[in-house]
């Protein structure tokens, strides 16, 4: 199986369904499976795309996203979905890697896509913005369409489960991004587990506002499988009412946000807004959130909240806190709220000490994952591959607990633990406490050299709109009468207009750490 198998099933059996839409533009399933036929036939007519080959693409948030991933799997080919986020080095090192035969890109990226086209020697097709064309040499999206045959690829029952399907390419906060590869097996047996973990299925609506490329196993492809509606949202700047309205527009059922974006939520949106009224599962995860933003979440929206704790290398999906979860967590249980849950379907997670050995119930760990949707590797790295994927087993560099009924609880990662005085102090425990002030909207905790101690914690905090007069002291006092212990405490509080954020928009702690360790130049 694969998405372009998908693809056609759907177009055949329920052509007038709903498949794909953005804003004020919609597809059915018969119309999806027949222009991405066109495109398909099209990327292999024109520019040579067969089995293997990789086909990138550089865009934000948009219903083409879709159309590119399925006419590239009718095609064989490999699915490079780039960040917009990313910086021009990230971007060069990205498509150097890849090695694409083709880059379809947005008319807004066209700098970056005119620099990637002559480094790499690479033909581009363009993809018009809101009344913008490019200029120069290329093919216009649209008219590429136009030229390919209607006709079923033969490549599209072609394609093997072992074949490789996408290239995912990681934030980049160590290194340059590391592209993870999945063929088509790990991806189509991660859609069925998404699906069972969402409840997705051919009635729902599902809204991208993430980062397209970071959507394409835990999203794209499991509503493709399932023959759900799938809808982007222009994700460059997140707009809790913009997200609100389209969520009603739409009557939106699952969608995923990341911390921040929950935060933004719940501060602008009352309690009961009837524009949220359709969604029956909303997702979070990537950062932590604090208890008790958790808990005012599930008061204010109801328990329609589902957390997922993985990384790229398992297509993002290890442990699930689920709806039952949060509800158990506000009734009777409040400590799962500090859990990520218990492991998905298909996957197994350990978290185990230095030795590969498991820990005992309450003692410290790294989360290992195992399991059909592993990536194969990094694209052409086997020495960043073997240095994390150990006999089958993907390392996170997570420490955590685990509890006697399963449940995960990550303490922090390995690199970000803060060893003062040789104490080990996690981070995510100071932030948890920051994230009680109603002040706070974001905050990360980090070490800073300290002469005597090695370390010394700092906290550099963002608030939220209409907090401007809470000071750094302030902070500091708050934290010091939560009962924390004094050398957990940080010893110094910044305030800042926002964190700095990777290429998915978490808090890219890396950044703010070296804002210390660097010279002591600015966050």
């Amino acid at each position: 199986m694969t998405v372009g198998v998908d693809v056609a099933r759907h177009g055949t059996a329920r052509p007038d369904a709903p498949a794909v839409f953005d804003g004020d533009r919609y597809l059915t399933w018969g119309q999806f499976h027949h222009r991405t036929n066109r495109l398909a036939n099209a990327l292999a007519g024109r520019y040579g795309v067969g089995p293997g080959d990789r086909v990138a693409l550089l865009a934000h948030n948009r219903l083409e996203v879709a159309e590119v991933l399925a006419a590239t799997a009718k095609a064989g080919g490999v699915y490079v979905g780039l960040n917009f986020r990313m910086d021009a080095g990230d971007l060069d090192a990205a498509v150097a890697n890849a090695d694409p035969t083709v880059l379809l890109a947005e008319v807004d990226y066209e700098a970056d896509a005119r620099r990637l086209s002559e480094q790499a020697g690479l033909p581009v097709a363009w993809i018009d913005a809101a009344g913008a064309a490019a200029e120069g040499p290329g093919t216009r999206y649209e008219a590429l369409v136009d030229e390919g045959s209607d006709a079923t690829p033969a490549t599209v029952h072609r394609v093997r489960h072992t074949d490789l399907a996408c290239i995912v390419y990681t934030s980049g906060t160590t290194g340059t991004p590391k592209g993870v590869v999945f063929d088509h097996a790990a991806v189509t047996q991660h859609a069925t587990v998404a699906c069972l973990e969402y409840g997705i299925d051919r009635t729902s609506r599902y809204l991208v506002q993430i980062p397209h490329n970071s959507s394409v196993n835990i999203t794209m492809a499991p509503c493709i499988a399932a023959g759900a509606a799938l809808g982007f949202a222009d994700n460059r700047q997140f707009d809790p009412d913009r997200f609100a309205a389209a969520v009603a527009d739409h009557g939106v059922t699952h969608t995923f946000l990341v911390p921040t974006q929950l935060m933004r939520v719940l501060d602008a949106l009352a309690a009961g807004d009837p524009r949220l009224a359709s969604v029956t599962t909303l997702g979070y995860g990537s950062s932590p959130i604090s208890p008790d933003r958790l808990g005012s979440l599930v008061d204010r929206f109801g328990p329609i909240f589902l957390q997922l704790y993985g990384m790229a290398e398992i297509a993002s999906i290890g442990t699930l806190l689920r709806k039952d979860d949060h509800v158990r967590a506000l009734t009777d249980r409040p400590a799962l709220l500090r859990s990520c849950g218990q492991p998905s379907y298909a996957v197994d997670v350990r978290v185990v000490d230095g030795e590969g050995a498991d820990v005992p119930v309450g003692g410290r760990g790294e989360v290992v994952f195992a399991g059909p949707h592993v990536m194969r590797g990094y694209h052409r790295e086997p020495a960043r591959t073997a240095e994390v994927l150990v006999d089958g087993w993907m390392h996170s560099g997570d420490v955590a607990e685990v509890d006697d009924e399963g449940y995960v609880y990550i303490v922090d990662r390995l690199k970000h633990l803060i060893i003062r005085g040789g104490q080990n102090i996690a981070p995510t425990e100071v932030e948890n406490v920051l994230y009680r002030h109603p002040a706070v909207l974001e905050a990360a905790v980090v070490g800073a050299p300290d002469p005597e101690w090695g370390e010394r914690v700092v906290a550099v905090v963002a608030l939220r709109d209409g907090a401007a007069t809470t000071t750094p002291a302030d902070l500091a006092e708050f934290v010091a009468r939560s009962g924390l212990a004094t050398i957990k405490r940080p010893e110094e509080v910044r305030v800042l207009p926002s964190l700095p954020k990777n290429a998915v928009g978490k808090i890219d702690k890396q950044r703010v750490r070296a804002a210390f360790w660097d010279g002591g130049r600015a966050v």
